[in-house]
């Protein structure tokens, strides 16, 4: 079944109005017609199965049959603080991420990053970013779409962390995956999760001594050393697991 978002605006008790460029994708690339049945979202956690009822060039209208009552998101907020990686692997981590369950990614420009954006290069990468993230959420069926923050330096990613209730840092140089055990199974659902990911020429040991005086936890994901564009995504798996019971 196709999945679409709106704005909440467009939601009543028995209609909900679908409008933008979805609505040419619906009729002309998809093709859909009156009376087929799409999953609407309104981005806030709510899903419904509607009916498509009226079809034109401005506007696709289609009415509630039912509202799900189970939501698909994980029950805590995993941010994900990703230092960018060289080519196109952040849209890869993005799509990933999103399917995952990430409620945030946050690009971390680092000290040991290549990449280098100027704020010409930084709008048209989150325009970008932001359309994966949304294709993402849809083909995984998210009744939210995760956002994909500006990019922040180091220390204000920190102070941005600061906020949440657990922020952990997978680190190559960490040692004892009991210590990992403990600390995921000591996470509660509801609790906020932040993730450290560090880019492709790792963390500046200054960026973790940093990092663990702010009470941000070290851990190793195993004997293997992960690229960046995989220990995220592995981090993200173990919570998932621990977390959708």
């Amino acid at each position: 079944m196709y999945h679409f978002f709106v704005d909440n605006n467009n939601i009543s008790d028995k209609e909900i109005i679908i409008t933008g460029s979805d609505v040419n994708h619906i009729k002309n690339v998809l093709r859909l017609r009156e009376n087929d049945k799409i999953l609407i979202s309104d981005g806030q956690g709510s899903d419904f199965y509607c009916i498509i009822s009226e079809i034109n060039n401005e506007e696709i209208v289609t009415t509630i049959e039912s509202r799900l009552e189970e939501s698909n998101e994980l029950p805590s907020k995993i941010y994900l603080f990703q230092g960018l990686p060289k080519n196109d692997k952040m849209e890869l981590i993005i799509q990933k991420a999103v399917e995952l369950g990430a409620y945030e990614i946050i690009p971390v420009a680092m000290k040991n990053c290549v990449v280098k954006l100027d704020s010409k290069k930084e709008v048209s990468k989150l325009k970008r970013w932001e359309a994966i993230a949304e294709s993402a959420a849809k083909q995984s069926k998210r009744c939210i779409i995760p956002s994909i923050h500006n990019v922040l330096n180091f220390k204000q990613a920190i102070e941005y962390a600061s906020e949440l209730d657990i922020n952990i840092v997978p680190y190559e140089n960490q040692k004892g995956i009991d210590e990992t055990r403990r600390v995921v199974d000591s996470i509660e659902p509801g609790q906020s999760i932040g993730i450290f990911i560090g880019p492709e020429g790792g963390f500046d040991e200054k960026e973790i001594e940093y990092a663990i005086s702010q009470s941000f936890i070290p851990l190793t994901l195993g004997r293997r050393i992960l690229r960046t564009e995989t220990a995220g995504l592995a981090m993200l798996s173990i919570l998932m697991y621990n977390l959708d019971r």
